[in-house]
């Protein structure tokens, strides 16, 4: 169905024809339309207005509006205008120019663009020619100004820029003082210009006294998360249309961009500080804190009556538990009994039940003539078969006798046959392992007691120096070290005794076990051999050490076992490459100088004699036997009599001394 509009006033309707079927005419079709674009917005705002007017009407309405609005707009006359000076028009208001002062940033563009034709009209050089004002030549003419104020604010972005920095804007910030006694009247002015800047709608109120915590809590999350779209591209110094080359174009949008991230962060640091200067003076804040510490005061005091009731119910909660435990115990005592009972009772009935199924695998392998009819193999039969009564349990021995009444005596037989090649396995693994448990028990033994094997007895006190020295002699990291000590110690001895590297191990981890005492007792009783045997007396007192070592004339005090023990293990914990590695080794070894230490370890590097020429080279500098022997003595280290006896070639070094 058509609807028509109605008819206006003073006009009436007439009907040209009908619009009903007849002949030569089509039925009418009704036809459903929906509004589109422009008409479906007039079609909303009708329905809306609960009008019935046509969009044409809704559009003469705006422009009648329009024109009311172009009507009431007032422009005030900048008294400046004509002074102006063209060259310097960045400095100038373009809203006082277009005489919108009193608007500024909230003039629309229609208001803008009405103001510029107004403008025109009255300042336009050939207006003012035709009045007689006398007119300046070019660009010079204050005019151009007018122009230039409407280029920067019909163009949004160019007026985005202008707008940031608003020669009327009042950037300042009030200081703590200004608003100690009225906050509200002094900061919310403030506040109320910058949210002009937020890039965000909708920008929250500071509210006054009566506001609530949340209120007052998402304001100064607002402000502390400020989103600012002032910028500052009107203040650029440099304009990249002048440049002459890419070049400089480039430099000059480089500077423009580094002084506008400056004024943007001085920007926002103003704006942290306006919040800062608030929310410190702020008296919703401490009243807030106020209430927040009272409230706090308040829950420890109920937190403390709390825990003084639940303590008196603790106690009276233990005293329930101890009496719930009792009873719980004697329960359970009682209910230990019943099981003990009960257990006793299934295992009285398991045994039965084993003790019957042995005596049906008896009766089974006795039904058939166990499996044989030779005599001996009925009897091995029979003692394997009480093998498996023995070691079978119940499952097993049930699953057996299953088999032996559900089969064959072929199949049967395969059964049994394989349940005791199992059982025999079994007791073959049991038997290997405890042989090697007792092996090894063996050998624990024979270590405890000073190693193993024919010789573990027989270690002289000569042997045990020269493995001392072998074990020196060959370190750590030898090939085939225990087997290449073993061999020097059947060249070296003199006891006649082969030693394998089985003995030579195990008699070196037992020396390691004897106290540090024990091993001086033994290069003690070494060296006094060698002083029997060669009647040589050292004194140790009136001892002349090599001044290669020990210095000219000076006085030598005998080491210690203890401080030859904190000079080794100082050597081992400050390597090579430790820096002033000696200065920390001496103060490990209280009562000994850096010299001292130093002294030391050249001494034992040629007393351990891991390179044979070294120590017949220190021999030679010692002026006598006497002075070497009191100097391996000092050293608590090797006894002389083993190393005589290894370098046989220091017969050169010390001749035979009469007696």
């Amino acid at each position: 169905m058509l609807l028509l509009p109605s008819a206006a006033d003073g006009q009436g309707t007439a009907i040209t024809h009908a619009l009903t079927s007849g002949k030569g005419l089509r039925a009418s079709t009704l036809c459903q339309v929906e509004p589109v674009g422009r008409w479906f917005e007039a079609f909303v705002k009708r329905r809306n207005r609960n009008a019935s007017a046509s969009f044409q009407e809704l559009e003469d309405k705006k422009e009648l509006s329009e024109e009311s609005e172009d009507e009431e707009l007032q422009l005030e006359e900048f008294p400046m205008l004509k002074t102006l000076d063209p060259k310097d028009w960045k400095n100038q208001d373009h809203y006082a120019v277009l005489g919108l002062g009193h608007v500024r940033y909230k003039a629309t563009q229609r208001q803008i663009k009405a103001a510029h034709k107004a403008m025109v009209l009255k300042h336009h050089p050939d207006k003012r020619k035709a009045a007689g004002e006398p007119i300046k030549e070019g660009d010079n003419d204050y005019f151009t100004c007018i122009t230039k104020a409407y280029e920067m604010l019909s163009d949004p972005v160019k007026r985005r820029a202008f707008n940031s920095v608003d020669p009327t804007f009042d950037n300042s910030v009030p200081s703590k003082s200004e608003a100690k006694d009225n906050f509200f009247e002094v900061f919310s002015p403030v506040f109320e210009r910058n949210s002009r800047w937020s890039n965000k709608k909708n920008v929250p109120k500071l509210g006054d006294m009566n506001s609530s915590f949340e209120d007052v809590d998402a304001f100064y999350s607002f402000w502390y998360n400020f989103d600012s779209w002032r910028e500052f591209s009107y203040l650029d110094e440099e304009e990249k249309e002048k440049a002459e080359c890419r070049d400089e174009r480039r430099w000059i949008e480089k500077q423009n961009r580094a002084t506008r991230a400056q004024r943007k962060k001085e920007e926002m640091n103003r704006i942290r500080t306006l919040v800062d200067n608030s929310y410190s003076c702020d008296p919703r804040i401490k009243k807030f804190k106020e209430e927040e510490k009272a409230k706090k005061e308040a829950e420890k005091k109920a937190k403390a009556e709390a825990k003084r009731k639940e303590q008196e119910a603790k106690e009276k909660q233990r005293q329930a538990e101890l009496e719930a435990a009792r009873l719980a115990k004697e329960k359970e005592e009682e209910e230990v009994r019943q099981q003990a009972l009960l257990a006793k009772k299934e295992k009285d009935i398991q045994k039965k039940a084993i003790k019957k199924e042995r005596q049906k695998l008896r009766n089974s392998c006795k039904t058939w003539n166990h499996f044989s009819d030779n005599e001996a193999e009925r009897v091995k039969m029979m003692e394997e078969v009480e093998k498996l009564c023995d070691r079978l349990e119940l499952a097993s021995l049930q699953c057996l006798n299953e088999t032996l009444t559900s089969s064959t005596k072929e199949v049967g037989k395969a059964a049994l046959e394989k349940q005791i090649e199992e059982i025999n396995e079994q007791i073959r693994k049991e038997k290997e392992e405890a042989e090697a448990r007792m092996r090894q028990a063996s050998k624990n033994a024979e270590k405890s007691t000073g190693g193993s094997g024919n010789g573990s007895k027989n270690w002289s006190e000569d042997d045990l120096q020269l493995l001392i020295k072998a074990v020196n002699l060959f370190p750590a990291g030898t090939n085939s070290r225990w087997e290449v000590i073993a061999n020097y110690m059947n060249i070296h001895s003199s006891s006649g005794v082969k030693r394998t590297a089985k003995d030579v191990i195990g008699k070196a981890k037992s020396l390691q076990k004897l106290d540090p005492h024990q091993k001086d007792d033994i290069n003690k009783k070494a060296f006094d051999k060698f002083k029997k045997e060669h009647g040589v007396v050292p004194q140790a007192d009136n001892a002349t050490p090599s001044e290669r070592f020990e210095g000219p004339c000076t006085d030598f005090t005998p080491w210690t076992t203890e401080e030859q023990k904190l000079l080794e293990q100082a050597l081992k914990t400050y390597p090579v490459n430790t820096p002033e590695r000696w200065e920390k080794i001496a103060e490990a070894v209280p009562g000994r100088t850096k010299k001292d230490c130093m002294k030391r370890y050249k001494v034992m590097e040629v007393l351990e004699l891991r390179v044979p020429s070294a120590f017949q080279i220190y021999c030679k500098e010692m002026t006598n036997l006497s002075s070497f022997l009191a100097l391996a003595v000092s050293a608590n280290r090797l006894g002389t009599g083993v190393l005589m006896t290894d370098f046989p070639s220091l017969a050169y070094v010390f001749p035979p001394e009469p007696g």
